[in-house]
């Protein structure tokens, strides 16, 4: 069965930066789980994976627009240490959830010295070309009970 919209896709998978630095893998690990055409994954690698079968193994290259967006400097602000006082404890790498003007948003603490923090609303990746290389284990069609929900469900079912 080819990978197209509706069908349930086990895969691994090794992601690494430009600099061949590795980022994430389910190598040594269960295979990544997910229905196809839902947007699980970021675009490119969606794409990528569209008319695969089990057994195919394959490597690529996704870009900045098609995996996690551009690095938008604007997203990152410096603010006095002060604004942080009703948090018991702030460590970089912290992941909080900031009020801006244009609603609540997700941000990391990249940055803490000198009575300054730094944080950051773009996604960790934001501006990687990322490399990937796939392995697809399994290709199903999806059941209506997980397309109802919206994910994969394991054996015995959703426990939801």
């Amino acid at each position: 069965m080819k990978i197209e919209a509706n069908t349930v896709v086990s895969m691994h998978y090794q992601v690494k930066n430009a600099d061949g630095e590795q980022i994430d893998s389910s190598k040594g690990g269960e295979p990544l789980a997910f229905i196809h055409g839902k947007g699980f994954l970021i675009k490119g690698l969606e794409d990528q994976l569209a008319g695969k079968e089990a057994g195919d193994k394959f490597a690529c290259t996704i870009e900045p627009a098609q995996a996690y967006g551009e690095y938008h400097e604007e997203l990152s602000q410096k603010l006095p240490a002060d604004v942080f006082d009703h948090i018991e404890e702030i460590h970089e790498g912290m992941h909080l959830r900031a009020d801006t003007d244009q609603g609540q948003q997700s941000v990391i603490i990249t940055k803490i010295e000198d009575g300054f923090v730094t944080v950051d609303g773009n996604h960790p990746l934001a501006g990687l070309t990322l490399e990937f290389d796939v392995e697809v284990v399994e290709v199903r069609a999806a059941t209506e009970e997980e397309l109802a929900h919206g994910h994969v469900h394991g054996a015995g079912g959703c426990g939801h």
